[in-house]
């Protein structure tokens, strides 16, 4: 198999990088873009002044104002970050047609039979970074490697405003003295698990046959054994299926019952249909659900399998949802399920409009 040439781009700090270059104001400060804590908001992101608190995404904003009392807190402008992921991929498809989008921020670029820049991936990715910075005001950084996994690893190597190259001849020795933790899939449980049998390093892991592997870990086991060898015959996917879409929201105040959880259900299923435009002439909708996330932060989903997402659909898994704890609710989502839409749409064309 001809070697791949791939580049992983990942902006730092991305929503806080828009906001600090539209207002210079909020540069050198600890800030985060996210919910505000009396609305029992989260950190979506954050720029490096506030990390060094030990603030980080997904992180309640009244925790990370406890942690940084300084800290200034602005809500996102999802509108303004999307533009700007916008133009930051028209800057890849300068070099490649072959991307595979990970969020707003971060995509994969096969830049194997790319002619640019000689057909140096290095380079590209050197090109991509200074033309992001010099035209966009934000930053980025680039990992290149043979394959996706060390790709996104290196990116992380020199961050922020950095690449690294990971080149074909240097693989090996460079993932047997990767910290297991880092492999693509291991999270804290299985990292634990890897560190009680004594498992530190891709090297130790290498210590382990495949079979062994997979009676521990199940059909994880020979992803383990792989990716410690520095293995990913992972394609980049141009197109990546999406298999849901939900809206959600937390409330300031707990909803004490059922008919206040009922009554979210029109302003919820607005906010899904604005997001489905987009998505309806690719997919079909296959089933419906409801999440609750009652004030005991006990979580609980109920669907339905279908390919109509009326609203009328939504309180009965509502009343099932609540049913199973009714206590206080926290969080109240709406989603639906998804599946490519074939050619042929006919009489199986959806309502998109409300009652």
């Amino acid at each position: 198999m001809p070697v791949r040439k791939i580049i992983h781009c990942d902006c730092d700090c991305f929503y806080a990088a828009i906001e600090m270059r539209d207002n210079p104001q909020l540069r050198g400060r600890p800030l985060a873009v996210g919910g505000a804590s009396e609305r029992r908001g989260v950190v979506a992101t954050c720029n490096y002044e506030a990390r060094q608190f030990g603030i980080h995404s997904a992180m309640p904003t009244a925790t990370a104002l406890r942690r940084c009392p300084e800290l200034l807190v602005v809500p996102p402008r999802m509108d303004k970050y999307r533009q700007v992921s916008r133009q930051v991929q028209a800057v890849f498809r300068d070099y490649t047609d072959l991307i595979e989008p990970l969020s707003l921020d971060e995509a994969y670029l096969d830049v194997s039979q790319s002619g640019a820049c000689q057909g140096s991936a290095t380079l590209m990715a050197q090109q991509i970074r200074d033309r992001v910075r010099d035209t966009l005001g934000i930053t980025l950084s680039a990992g290149i490697a043979p394959n996706k996994f060390l790709a996104k690893i290196a990116s992380d190597w020199n961050k922020p405003d950095g690449q690294y190259v990971i080149r074909p001849a240097q693989v090996d020795e460079f993932v047997r003295q990767l910290p297991v933790s880092k492999l693509f899939g291991v999270g804290k449980v299985t990292a634990s698990r890897l560190h009680a049998m004594g498992v530190i390093t891709c090297e130790d892991l290498r210590a382990y046959s495949q079979a062994a592997l997979q009676a521990q870990f199940g059909s994880f086991g020979q992803r383990l054994y792989l990716l410690a060898r520095g293995i990913d015959d992972r394609e980049v996917k141009v197109e990546r299926q999406r298999k849901s879409l939900s809206v959600e929201n937390t409330y300031a105040v707990d909803l004490p019952g059922l008919p206040e959880c009922l009554d979210q259900i029109s302003s919820l299923y607005e906010q899904m249909l604005k997001r489905w435009q987009g998505l309806a002439d690719k997919y079909q909708v296959a089933g419906c659900f409801v999440k609750l996330k009652f004030n005991n932060f006990a979580s609980t989903t109920a669907e339905q399998a279908g390919r109509d997402m009326a609203p009328e659909n939504f309180p009965a898994l509502m009343e099932q949802a609540w049913q199973r704890y009714q206590l206080p609710v926290r969080l109240v989502g709406l989603g639906v399920r998804l599946r490519p839409r074939s050619s042929a749409v006919g009489a199986d064309q959806l309502s998109l409009t409300l009652e």
